[in-house]
């Protein structure tokens, strides 16, 4: 990775970036102050004592650096992260000048939700954390404000000799999903034995992708229409599949291997075994970003709205898509992210992509009917919705998918453990009002056709499924 742009300077001119430490002053002010004193006392013992300040000085001073350090930030190669898995980072310091760096001192930031536990350079033991070592700040707390402290907060020391780069390794565990940035990074070097300080070299994050962790999750194959041209699940048109829909009289065009010896020599007439057509099936998941609540505790944690929306996206994305069938995602939000429908691993991965910059949109306005709403899904689509149901309008825009005649599935992502509120006075009658107001809310919505269940895992789809498969294939009333 190329650094920053080596700056010049002449030698008679001091290089840019560099500035005397209080070191040099002290130095040059003191064989000065020795040497007019024996000037004008006629004191040869003080003109001694100041020859070696002055030597000193002008031996360390012989050779002035003229190119700033450099600094970048390296993400390790171990493969896609996922929450709960080791990440591994290095800062790197590099010396293009024709001097030697005497001492480093490097720092970097990194987001809290990667927790380093490890860090040292390549050539030093790693610094763990509540160890002490010369190379990190001593008498460094690993506790703070009941959350403890990650090592690489601390400042790092060391020295890099001409032409070389020192590594500072940073290993630790990647708490939750998202993108993390490691940096903003660091770095001061003293020279010319302490006597010359560069200023600070300044490096950008590089932010850390971490995948959402995939719970286990399995689901009926019942789907309320396949619409598509191949697939796994058995549509109610006929085709060459495995499901058996009955026996017919042989017509042309059919099949010699389809023929149903035992009836045929019964009936004395040909018939054939007639099967249903095996037909894949597109899933709509739609992500409610109207609201956010409870607090995320990482993957070892509890687990906030967000959190439970994104990770039973990535599981459900990818059971359908291993099954073959087409899945798209939607944002109900201003910004009404979408991602077209597609299948194959391809399309799992664009998934856990896409699903890192799911945010959280406050917004006072309605989404827009022309970005958002019944006409942009399919009509044969089954769209499973992940909402907290905290909005009054994500009830509405449920309402209206269903009477739209859309295959809806709600999922409530609003934590079970969300605790309730601890002020005085009334706060806890309102709370209790709200929950009774949210129930009433979700009543309204199963009484328009909408199911409503809880995220649970495996198997927290099966029955609405069934229910809703079954719904489809009913004869419709009144000619709907």
């Amino acid at each position: 990775m190329s650094g920053p742009t080596v700056p010049t300077a002449t030698d008679a001119e001091p290089a840019a970036g560099w500035a005397p430490t209080p070191a040099l002053g002290r130095a040059v002010l003191l064989a000065g102050l020795l040497l007019v004193a024996g000037v004008l006392l006629g004191r040869v013992d003080l003109i001694v004592l100041a020859a070696p300040f002055a030597l000193g000085t002008a031996y360390a001073l012989r050779r002035r650096p003229t190119a700033l350090p450099q600094v970048w930030i390296t993400q390790g190669d171990g493969g896609p992260l996922v929450e709960g898995g080791d990440v591994a980072a290095a800062v790197s310091v590099g010396n293009p000048d024709t001097v030697d760096y005497d001492l480093v001192v490097m720092r970097t930031r990194v987001s809290p939700w990667l927790r380093i536990d490890r860090a040292g350079f390549a050539r030093d033991e790693a610094v763990e954390d509540g160890e002490s070592s010369a190379t990190a700040e001593t008498g460094a707390t690993a506790q703070g404000n009941g959350r403890r402290r990650s090592v690489a907060d601390r400042p790092f020391v060391t020295s890099v000799p001409i032409d070389a780069a020192v590594d500072l390794e940073l290993a630790g565990k990647a708490l939750r999903w998202g993108r993390h940035p490691v940096g903003p990074a660091g770095a001061r070097v003293a020279t010319a034995g302490g006597l010359l300080v560069s200023r600070a070299v300044i490096t950008e994050p590089v932010r850390v992708r971490v995948y959402p962790r995939t719970e286990p999750f399995e689901a009926v194959e019942a789907m309320p229409r396949a619409a598509g041209l191949v697939g796994a699940h058995h549509s109610r048109r006929p085709g060459e599949g495995g499901e058996l829909a009955g026996v017919r009289v042989f017509a042309p065009g059919d099949r010699l291997r389809r023929i149903d010896w035992r009836v045929s020599l019964r009936a004395r007439q040909l018939h054939v075994a007639a099967t249903l057509s095996d037909r894949d099936a597109e899933v709509v998941v739609l992500l409610d970003v109207l609201a956010e609540a409870g607090r995320s505790g990482g993957v070892d944690g509890a687990a906030s709205v967000l959190d439970t929306t994104v990770r039973a996206t990535a599981a459900i994305a990818e059971h359908y898509l291993h099954r073959g069938d087409r899945v798209s995602l939607l944002e109900y939000g201003p910004a009404a992210r979408r991602l077209r429908p597609a299948a194959g691993r391809r399309q799992y991965l664009t998934v856990l992509e896409w699903l890192l910059d799911v945010r959280v949109h406050v917004s006072a306005h309605e989404p827009y009917d022309q970005v958002f709403g019944p006409q942009l899904l399919s009509s044969d689509a089954l769209v499973v919705v992940l909402t907290p149901l905290l909005d009054e309008r994500s009830a509405q825009m449920l309402a209206r998918l269903a009477r739209g005649g859309r295959f809806v599935v709600a999922v409530d992502t609003l934590p079970t453990d969300l605790a309730s509120p601890k002020d005085r006075g009334w706060a806890e009658v309102a709370y209790r009002l709200w929950r009774l107001d949210r129930e009433i809310m979700i009543g309204q919505l199963r009484e328009h056709g909408v199911p409503v269940v809880r995220w649970a895992g495996a198997g927290s789809l099966d029955q609405v499924l069934r229910d809703v498969a079954r719904l489809a294939t009913a004869p419709r009333v009144g000619g709907r």
